[in-house]
């Protein structure tokens, strides 16, 4: 596909999930769950979105990470 139109179409699509992302935070839907697509499609061609992206994955490994630790330790004190 041509980098132009993929630009084009990345930009709409990841622009009009993320819009949808953000109305669904405030209205019944997965509204982080359509924002972390819609950065995921827009990181292909801004670096913005690259950015937000990874940070936003960071903090999700962050997370799982105490959560696991935290069931080893109820695990344990059984």
């Amino acid at each position: 596909m041509p980098h132009p139109v993929r630009w084009a179409l990345a930009m709409l699509v990841g622009f009009a999930l993320l819009l949808v992302g953000l109305i669904m935070l405030v209205t019944p839907g997965p509204g982080l769950l359509l924002i972390f697509f819609g950065l995921s499609i827009l990181a292909l061609e801004l670096e913005w979105a690259r950015e937000i992206n990874k940070q936003g994955v960071q903090g999700l490994e962050k997370l799982v990470a105490k959560i696991k630790s935290w069931f080893k330790k109820l695990k344990k004190d059984k």
